[in-house]
């Protein structure tokens, strides 16, 4: 256990599988609390053989959600298995779960049962959706993307509904789920009571998609004017690459024409007259037609293909240069490729390589964050069922002679 990390001494007993609940403990564990993953024997969490880019290894999908973390094995349906995960209740400060609902009553182990083993345990669990019509439906992250007003409003005018590659139903319900255990580590200082934490990924997705909520509203006074759209109803529309907000934005190409090779801009009031200078149109700076915000709003999308001429005559990189000069926001639309070869991202501790004992080396993404006091080491995953007996020999009763029955009888 580090005893330098800002959650040293914080045991958590991860029951978390996929990604919602493994994202969140992973932070857990970059944190340094003392992460112990329970896994079904021989089979581990199912996303170890997902999506596998080598044969008989555990997958990137797994490896880049449980690093820091520790494996134990164990078959909670039988009694044995029972009476080792009330021990390691008793001596814990945080149990986390995402198992479809009802699946921990199912086990023997209520809120009600877990309060009195450990009234100190805080008991936190993401589910699909809060108490209602949908509590009892499964959803992934796309549809908690399409049900919670993400995919509604994610496109383009003319097109379906569509995903957005940030996994915001998953591991964006798994950093909200960091944060309400956290909040409930601290109040326990001082009520010396554990608590349920409980989040759903639909409401997650609501919270992240809480501006749109605002424009929701705002149309009852009528059309939304930052928005290209020519028609508006009683929804909010898909409005591509709009910005969303009170500066107009857009994704506008540059050379030499790849399917990533585009800059987003944002222009604001005071930064015109200088773009217009950049891009070879200074006659536009003071032109009735062009020189105000509300005369460019209607024809946002010529003053868009407008820079975009000038855009193409430059690489995105070039062009962001050119851009900062002036003070102008905006950013070239990076691929993955891109990031995960930058040499700035990898110096800072942002992509991260990781030796593994069976698939060697792999890069991840590292922590986004930043404790002064506390650095955060990205460790690899553990091995299916590495620290078994480790962690046993801790508990009263369980010596490597008892292990092995166990393991005989399938219950590590």
């Amino acid at each position: 256990m580090d005893s330098n990390k800002a959650l040293s001494g914080v045991r958590v007993v991860d029951m978390t599988h996929v990604q919602s609940g493994p994202s969140c403990t992973q932070l857990l564990a970059w944190l340094g609390a003392d992460v112990t993953k329970i896994e079904p024997p021989g089979r581990g969490d199912i996303t170890r053989q997902q999506l596998r880019d080598k044969p008989g290894v555990d997958s990137l999908y797994f490896t880049m959600l449980n690093g820091n973390k520790k494996s134990l094995t164990l078959n909670l349906k039988d009694e044995e298995g029972k009476a080792i995960f009330t021990q390691l209740l008793k001596r814990s400060d945080v149990i986390v779960e995402n198992f479809g609902p009802g699946v921990m009553d199912r086990l023997g182990f209520s809120w009600e049962k877990i309060q009195a083993i450990n009234p100190r345990l805080i008991y936190a669990s993401v589910k699909g959706f809060g108490p209602g019509r949908f509590e009892n439906s499964k959803a992934y992250e796309t549809v908690a993307q399409a049900m919670g007003g993400s995919m509604s409003t994610t496109g383009f005018e003319d097109g379906p509904p569509t995903s957005t590659g940030a996994q915001i139903g998953d591991s964006g319900t798994g950093v909200h789920l960091l944060a309400g255990i956290l909040a409930a580590l601290y109040q326990r200082v001082t009520t010396g009571k554990g608590q349920r934490v409980q989040v759903a990924m639909q409401d997650t997705v609501m919270n992240l998609v809480r501006v749109k909520f605002r424009d929701q509203q705002r149309l009852a006074a009528g059309p939304l004017g930052e928005y290209p759209n020519r028609t508006f109803g009683d929804e909010v529309p898909r409005s591509g690459n709009a910005s969303g907000g009170g500066q107009p934005g857009w994704a506008v190409r540059t050379k030499p024409g790849g399917p990533n090779d585009y800059i987003y801009v944002i222009v604001q009031p005071q930064l015109w007259e200088p773009i217009c200078n950049l891009i070879g149109k200074p006659e536009l700076a003071n032109d009735p037609e062009w020189s105000t915000p509300e005369a460019r709003l209607p024809k946002l999308d010529k003053m868009f293909e407008l820079i975009e001429t000038w855009t193409m005559q430059h690489d995105k990189f070039e062009a962001m240069e050119k851009l900062n000069d002036l003070d102008v926001p905006c950013g070239p639309i990076l691929s993955t490729k891109d990031l995960i070869e930058d040499e700035g991202l990898q110096a800072r501790g942002m992509i991260v390589e990781v030796d593994h004992p069976q698939r060697g080396k792999y890069k991840t993404v590292g922590s986004p964050i930043y404790l002064s006091d506390s650095p955060v080491d990205i460790r690899r995953s553990p091995l299916l069922g590495e620290h078994t007996v480790e962690i046993l020999c801790e508990l009263d009763g369980y010596d490597e002679k008892k292990i092995d029955q166990l393991r005989a009888a399938g219950v590590v």
